[in-house]
């Protein structure tokens, strides 16, 4: 794992974050390299860096919360 891809956890948002949630974009996770890979609506499903078209969607940061009964 090379340095530039390592992010310190954070329970709190980051700017970046912000930007894409604002923008329309949504985060994903190359399934090979794990970059993190903006996508916009109907963008063509492919990492930038390797090519590769398995992505997973990042777990939300939000809290959620379910009402049983």
């Amino acid at each position: 794992m090379s340095g530039q891809d390592y992010e310190a956890p954070s329970g709190a948002f980051s700017q970046r974050d912000d930007v894409a949630a604002s923008s329309g974009t949504m985060i994903y996770r190359c399934g090979d390299c794990a970059v993190r890979v903006p996508l916009e609506k109907g963008a063509p499903i492919r990492c930038q860096k390797c090519g590769a078209r398995v992505l997973y969607k990042e777990r939300t940061r939000r809290m959620v919360q379910f009402e049983a009964r």
